[in-house]
């Protein structure tokens, strides 16, 4: 997926027509600048290479792959549906994601000052990794149901009256991600994305293209889980929340690092 994000000019210059030249122009010389397989020919005679195309059918067969294997911790709630095991993956990728970062940043900190040689590219990638792990880690905590939640009065009413609450709850979601995406789609489709807005940096990361896109795309999941969260929940037994230690939790965790 990093590597079609990185090349993804060379899929907009060949799949979707520019009517401006300059703007084609532009997109092209941006691609020239981060192809990091120049001397490849197009597949199709275009900006498409064979690492491109294999990258693109990987991508969407490694995801379900694997969502329908991930293995769910003892202290993560595993759901029924389909788009639980992609939240669950998501989350693992996230987690990868953190490990990576992490990486880039010691390593920068050993460049700069043990050999006094700082990146261009540390900062940078960093912020967008750590962007990334911000808008996934809300569809993962939409699917835990690890949103904080004040049950004052949730705790005290009845059953029906609390479905009433989790329904007003989700529509207020869905409202929000409906007029967030309906009223910024062009916005970051258009000016973001098909033109490929880059960072402005030294290293210019294209942070633009790809995380305006990334915001409306992960609250429309976000939006569809806390859908599938009231239907999954419709007839959960109530469940009351106290001030006392909850000793399943504690057993839970106790089982995920391992100890008696």
């Amino acid at each position: 997926m990093s590597w079609i994000i990185w090349h993804m000019p060379a899929f907009l210059l060949d799949w979707i027509p520019y009517n401006s030249v300059s703007l084609r122009d532009q997109v092209e010389a941006i691609y020239a600048i981060s192809d990091v397989t120049p001397n490849l020919s197009g597949v199709f005679g275009g900006n498409i290479d064979i690492i491109d195309f294999i990258a693109l059918l990987a991508t969407p067969v490694l995801a379900i792959v694997g969502a329908r294997g991930v293995v769910a911790a003892n202290m993560e709630f595993v759901g029924a549906g389909m788009i639980d095991r992609i939240a669950l993956f998501f989350g693992r990728v996230t987690m990868m994601m953190i490990a990576i970062m992490t990486c880039v940043m010691l390593y920068e900190v050993f460049m700069r000052y043990i050999l006094e040689k700082p990146t261009e590219w540390a900062n940078e990638m960093t912020l967008w990794f750590a962007s990334f792990v911000f808008l996934i880690s809300g569809f993962y905590a939409m699917q835990q149901r690890s949103h904080i939640r004040i049950f004052l009065l949730y705790d005290v009413v009845p059953r029906w009256l609390q479905r009433v609450f989790d329904t007003i709850s989700v529509a207020l979601i869905v409202m929000f991600a409906f007029f967030l995406v309906f009223g910024s789609y062009k916005q970051v489709f258009i000016n973001k994305l098909y033109r490929w807005e880059l960072y402005g940096s030294a290293f210019n990361p294209p942070i633009p293209a790809t995380l305006q896109p990334m915001i409306l795309i992960v609250i429309t999941l976000v939006a569809l889980q806390a859908i599938l969260n009231l239907i999954s929940d419709w007839n959960k037994v109530p469940e009351v929340h106290t001030d006392e230690p909850d000793a399943e939790e504690i057993e839970m965790l106790k089982r995920a690092v391992g100890q008696d």
